[in-house]
């Protein structure tokens, strides 16, 4: 394919993982008019986040490996048409059981990331690469904040349904630029897929992840939320064990020992239970009544403006992590961003009394995120063979999304484990929760401070199926 083509092909890529990314977040400021219109519970409407978490936690990484194994470019075609299904079919959805199957179909677009990682790595030269992969970050990060701000202002000027139809359009158009000019994967991964470690995979992480995301309507001390608990850990023992054995895993438990990736994923998991903890709560917290003695009583809309700081400092922290990179190394930036996060979040807990102090320090916020999820993405790819880069990737995401669900989950126990007479939490559970994040975070910049500071190593392993030798990941310096 022509070299002139790749500036379309980035185009694609990031096209698709800013809408999966944006999908993730968009319809969360809606639940109570989804909940509304479609004439169900509270407890059953958190049904439509819950069911997106899982799903993409499942097909991420299952689909990044069948990327490396069948091919990238048929394989992130087939995803951006489960996306366009699934969007066509929330907006259709006449219930929400309709609503919450079509929230199962979007997640396959989770796969988006890892498979786009992978053909960035594929198409464009090793002094590209860096760049590149900051970029498509950026725009994954800011993804998840267009879904926020957005949000309020379509369904006021539109309808709820309008969040699902708008990504239908763009999705069917990257989809019809995607077959004709994205290039096919140059190079495939030996072996198969280990169908016994994706369904190991899937049940400890569907274990794990539905009572961390259902433990406030069921309760922490309730048999379903142990007795899932219980299982993710007897589930992941026995996925180990079989990952290990297997001559083809689905994730190579070698390369998840390297300093350079379980340092990494750390960050991962610590940073990303920081982040989603803000996400999840502080729209919440600017839209509590005055009457509860702080918060803003703001709308939808005006939360949405508040978070609008924060989106324009993820994408160009995103996108300038991309020129700092190559000068200051991807460990740098990785633990200036979790910095970041935790001064964002030790700022809300001690000033939140106004709303520029929200939008100050959201913008901080946005700043860590912006460096993190670049650095993130540049320390995996630089230091994997390039037939793990979707599963290896994938297998990040999916650690960020984990440490999400805790930290949201530990958060909400702190913001509503003691409420008011009027059912409104007490302003000592948000600072008590800001606080906690911001320790999170702190520890995320531990973690990646223990990333080796050296230049990943070029690797030429093997695969445990053939022993044929795979060509190695671009050099990213950490």
């Amino acid at each position: 394919m022509p070299r002139t083509s790749t500036r379309l092909t980035f185009a694609v890529l990031a096209t698709g993982a800013g809408v999966f990314s944006m999908l993730q977040s968009l319809i969360a400021p809606a639940l109570p008019t989804v909940q509304h219109a479609l004439h169900t519970s509270q407890s059953t409407v958190t049904w439509v986040m819950t069911a997106y978490l899982l799903s993409a936690s499942v097909f991420t990484p299952i689909l990044g490996r069948v990327g490396d194994l069948i091919g990238r470019k048929r394989t992130l075609v087939g995803v951006l048409a489960a996306v366009a299904v699934g969007c066509l079919l929330a907006a259709l959805a006449p219930n929400i059981g309709v609503l919450v199957v079509a929230r199962v179909v979007q997640g396959v677009g989770g796969a988006l990331l890892p498979l786009s990682f992978g053909i960035i790595r594929d198409e464009f030269g090793a002094s590209e690469v860096s760049a590149r992969i900051a970029g498509l970050s950026a725009v994954i990060a800011a993804g998840g904040g267009v879904g926020m701000v957005a949000a309020g202002p379509i369904v006021t000027a539109l309808d709820y349904r309008w969040l699902f139809w708008i990504p239908v359009a763009v999705v069917v158009v990257t989809l019809l630029i995607a077959v004709r000019h994205v290039p096919e994967s140059p190079r495939r991964a030996e072996g198969g897929v280990s169908w016994t470690g994706a369904v190991l995979l899937s049940a400890w992480l569907v274990a794990l992840l539905l009572p961390l995301s259902q433990a406030g309507a069921w309760g922490w001390g309730s048999g379903r939320v142990l007795g899932l608990l219980g299982a993710a850990v007897v589930l992941f023992a026995l996925w180990l064990y079989a990952e290990s054995h297997s001559r083809d895993p689905l994730i190579d438990l070698r390369v998840m020992r390297q300093p350079a990736v379980w340092t990494t994923n750390t960050a991962a998991l610590l940073f990303g239970a920081g982040m989603y903890g803000i996400w999840s709560f502080l729209p919440g917290f600017v839209q509590t009544p005055h009457s509860a003695g702080y918060g803003f009583g703001a709308s939808v809309t005006t939360a949405g403006l508040l978070m609008l700081p924060m989106l324009i400092a993820m994408f160009l922290s995103g996108v300038l992590s991309g020129r700092l990179e190559p000068v200051l190394g991807a460990k740098t930036l990785l633990t200036a961003g979790a910095a970041l996060g935790s001064l964002a979040c030790a700022v809300l807990a001690l000033w939140h009394d106004r709303p520029w102090q929200i939008a100050l320090a959201a913008g901080v916020f946005g700043l860590g995120i912006g460096l993190a999820f670049a650095a993130m993405a540049n320390l995996i790819v630089g230091s994997v063979p390039a037939g793990q880069t979707g599963a290896a990737t994938g297998m990040n995401a999916n650690i960020r999304t984990i440490g999400g669900s805790i930290g949201a989950a530990v958060t909400s126990v702190l913001v509503t484990g003691r409420l008011q007479p009027s059912g409104l939490p007490h302003e000592s559970g948000y600072t008590q929760g800001f606080a906690l994040l911001a320790v999170l975070c702190l520890a995320a910049a531990g973690a990646a401070l223990l990333v080796p500071a050296r230049r990943a190593a070029r690797l030429a392993s093997t695969t445990p199926a053939t022993g044929t030798p795979e060509p190695a990941a671009p050099a990213a310096r950490s």
